[in-house]
């Protein structure tokens, strides 16, 4: 994988991984709706197959692999971003289901049910569970997500520094934490469906047939999951943050 000069051989590099491109491209078209081309992804993923190849820095104790495939997967997530495919309005409704979830859950001290939200939305529960069903693929959630706009990734920050801030690896440590324990605190239904869905690598349809429910109920529980994680998540760290400023 180097030519003589010791540096990685990028036309080599470019065959090897391509497959890894494509297979990350259609592992994500899974969560995405019918608007959005393969083709695409796969493009804005061999940008970011190139740009690992710029950025990789030998002996930071990282697989060549590892990091691109973050770098791929970040490409692609930022392609969706660029294009906007996520109506406003939507965008919109999701934010507020986050913060209402932030709400009751500092209201009641724990986790609040689907009714609960939907009427605290005001709103009926087929069309609380409608508006899940439409975020498909805007809920997707990968740790390097957990960040504010603008602010560097985790991998992005550490494995290309090898004298990374300890803040910035404490922070990290922490956001980590959070993530884990908002994962352990989702309703039961949702918890075994995240670990079916990002651990078992099993799709919507293969869920459904796990849980006894239709892959659309499968997608509301995902989009649910991840708004209570999202909420959680940039919760807590925008609250250290005013703490911190303060």
């Amino acid at each position: 994988m180097y030519n003589a000069a010791g540096q990685l051989d990028k036309g080599q590099l470019v065959q090897r991984f391509t497959p890894l491109v494509k297979r990350i491209a259609y592992h994500l078209m899974a969560r995405l709706p019918a608007s959005v081309q393969v083709e695409d992804l796969v493009q804005n993923g061999m940008i970011g197959l190139l740009d690992a190849m710029d950025r990789f820095e030998m002996g930071h104790g990282a697989q060549f692999e590892t990091y691109a495939a973050q770098r791929i997967r970040g490409a692609m997530l930022d392609g969706l971003r660029e294009n906007d495919w996520l109506p406003r309005g939507l965008r919109r409704d999701l934010r507020r289901i986050e913060q209402t979830i932030t709400q009751l859950e500092q209201e009641h001290g724990r986790v609040p049910s689907e009714r609960e939200l939907a009427d605290a939305l005001g709103m009926s529960l087929a069309d609380y569970q409608k508006m899940l069903g439409e975020a498909r693929g805007h809920q997707l959630l990968y740790f390097e997500d957990f960040t504010e706009d603008g602010e560097e990734g985790f991998l992005e920050r550490h494995l290309t520094d090898h004298e990374a801030d300890p803040l910035h690896h404490l922070e990290a440590q922490n956001l980590r934490e959070v993530l884990v324990a908002g994962i352990n605190d989702l309703p039961e239904r949702e918890k075994l469906m995240m670990a079916l869905y990002y651990e078992q690598d099993l799709n919507l349809r293969e869920i459904g047939e796990v849980m006894g429910v239709t892959e659309s109920r499968v997608c509301q529980l995902h989009s649910q999951a991840v708004a209570r994680l999202r909420a959680k998540v940039l919760g807590e760290t925008s609250g250290k943050k005013k703490k911190h400023h303060g």
